[in-house]
């Protein structure tokens, strides 16, 4: 019998990438999906075509709202930067980052494992291709895998509990090869942070760092074709 996992579902590559992957490895997939508050929720509902397709056992969207907080331009009414050379980039915390989102995006993934028994948790989190954010790097993961295995009855009993990040040390290029050895069709996907009318913008970090990866593999990002 396949065991349970949760994957943390968000609707873009890296995450549709992880769930093929945790399929891949025998694994029965409950999708979680976090509609945080952010200003465009289209990224909600290709989450809920990827499940869909992907044939996630389960999918639970929850509503956990950081906008109330704000403090990014995702969250609040902040400009989403747009056209920044690759040096920008990788300098700096960018305005896109949303405080603490991974922690409670985990700890929401770490409450429904224990609930239908799961010792495996999947996130698409890279230290390679992440914008400078603090919550993707190895020891922030190792870091709440520990506390996982000390705050939890099932880590106490079992002391099992395994966050898994496939992807962290792989290229966004990289991750497109694996998610297209494993079938991922990646026009379900969407990563803009500023889409309008339906349509990436092109420009944002997270369009230009998944354009250049497309351009790398050498073929076109099928999610520009629909």
């Amino acid at each position: 019998m396949p065991r349970a996992v949760v994957v943390l579902l968000s609707g873009g590559l890296d995450s549709t990438t992880v769930l093929a992957i945790a399929k891949s490895e025998g694994f029965e997939v409950f999708a979680l999906t976090i509609a945080y508050g952010q200003r465009h929720g289209i990224e909600i509902e290709a989450s809920r075509r990827i499940a869909d397709a992907m044939k996630a056992k389960e999918h639970r969207i929850i509503a956990i709202p950081l906008d109330q907080f704000g403090g990014s331009a995702l969250t609040d009414n902040i400009e989403v930067p747009k056209d920044r050379e690759t040096n920008e980039m990788d300098s700096g915390i960018p305005i896109t980052y949303v405080p603490a989102r991974n922690t409670v995006f985990l700890s929401l993934a770490l409450a429904y494992a224990e609930v239908i028994g799961a010792a495996d948790i999947f996130l698409g989190v890279s230290a390679v291709d992440y914008s400078g954010y603090p919550d993707c790097r190895p020891e922030f993961l190792n870091a709440f895998q520990e506390m996982a295995r000390l705050g939890t009855k099932a880590g106490v009993e079992r002391a099992e509990i395994t966050i898994h990040a496939p992807l962290v040390h792989m290229s966004k290029a990289e991750t497109i090869r694996k998610g297209l050895e494993l079938g991922v069709d990646y026009g379900m996907t969407h990563s803009c942070y500023d889409p309008f009318e339906g349509k990436a913008c092109g420009r944002c970090d997270s369009c230009q760092l998944r354009s250049r990866a497309f351009d790398e593999v050498g073929i076109e990002d099928p999610a520009l074709t629909l």
